[in-house]
C-alpha cells in the first residue's frame, strides 16, 4: 500500500487529479455550507458555531465512509424502477428527495421571512421549532445527497480511493473554516438571508431536475450565484455610504 500511495505521489497526473477534485469538492460545497449557515443560525448564539462544527464534522465522516464503500455507490446509478417509460435509479431518487427538501425548507423559511405576522398554516407548527438535535439531522440529511452526488462525479475524474479522500478532507476543512464568518455574515445582513434563501431554493430545483434526467450545467448555476452576490454587495456598500453621509450630516 505504501509503494502504491508514493507511486501517486510521484505522477505528476495524480497532483492533477487531485487539484481538480479539490477545487470540484469545494465548489459543490458551496451548496452544503450555506444550507448549514441557514439551519445553524436558527438556533441559539451558544449552540451555532457548535452545530457547524459537528454536522461538517460528521459529514467528513460520512464521506470517507462512502468512499470506502465506492463500489456500491457507483451502483447507485443503476435504474431500479421505470414510471412512466422513465427509468429512476436509487441516485435519482435521493436527488429527488433531498431536491423535494431543499424546495420545502427554503420556501418555509421565505414564508417567515417575508410574512411579518404568520397564521396558522402548514408552515406555523410549534412541533416543527428547530433544535439542536433536528439541525444536525438536517445538515446530515442533506449532506448524504451532496455527498454522493460529489463522489460519483469524482469517481469520473480518477479511480484512485487516496486522491478521493485527500481531496474530500481538503474540501471539508476549508468548508470547515469558512461556515463561521459566512454564517456570522448572513445572519447580520437579512437581506443576504433571502439571498441565501433563494439560492438553497434554486440548488433545490436543479436537484429535482437531476433526479428526472434533465441535467442542469452547475456553472450556470454558480455564475448566476456569483452575480447575485456580486449585486447584494455594491448593495451593501451603497447601502453603508448612504448612512455614513446621513451620519456626517446630522
Amino acid at each position: 500500500m505504501f509503494d502504491s500511495l508514493l507511486g501517486l505521489a510521484q505522477d505528476p497526473g495524480a497532483w492533477t487529479a487531485l487539484i481538480a477534485l479539490i477545487a470540484m469538492e469545494i465548489v459543490l460545497g458551496i451548496d452544503n455550507l450555506i444550507f448549514v449557515s441557514i439551519v445553524s443560525n436558527k438556533l441559539g448564539p451558544g449552540e451555532r458555531d457548535k452545530a457547524r462544527r459537528l454536522g461538517i464534522g460528521l459529514a467528513l465522516v460520512l464521506r470517507l465512509l462512502l468512499l470506502a464503500t465506492v463500489a456500491i455507490v457507483v451502483q447507485l446509478t443503476q435504474p431500479v424502477i421505470t414510471v412512466l417509460g422513465h427509468d429512476f435509479s436509487w441516485r435519482d431518487m435521493i436527488l429527488i428527495g433531498g431536491g423535494l427538501f431543499l424546495v420545502w425548507k427554503a420556501t418555509k423559511e421565505i414564508h417567515h421571512n417575508v410574512d411579518p405576522n404568520p397564521g396558522p398554516d402548514l408552515f406555523d407548527r410549534k412541533s416543527m421549532a428547530m433544535t439542536f438535535g433536528s439541525a444536525i439531522v438536517q445538515i446530515l440529511a442533506l449532506d448524504v445527497v451532496f455527498s454522493i452526488d460529489s463522489i460519483i462525479t469524482a469517481v469520473g475524474m480518477t479511480d484512485h480511493i487516496p486522491i478521493m479522500m485527500t481531496a474530500v478532507v481538503v474540501a471539508v476543512l476549508v468548508m470547515l473554516l469558512a461556515s463561521g464568518p459566512l454564517a456570522k455574515f448572513i445572519h447580520a445582513n437579512p437581506t443576504i438571508v433571502m439571498l441565501a434563501l433563494g439560492f438553497l431554493l434554486m440548488i433545490g430545483m436543479a436537484l429535482l431536475a437531476e433526479g428526472f434526467g434533465v441535467h442542469v450545467p452547475k456553472g450556470y448555476i454558480y455564475a448566476a450565484m456569483a452575480f447575485s452576490t456580486v449585486i447584494e454587495i455594491l448593495n451593501l456598500m451603497s447601502r453603508k455610504a448612504k448612512k455614513g453621509k446621513s451620519a456626517k450630516r446630522s
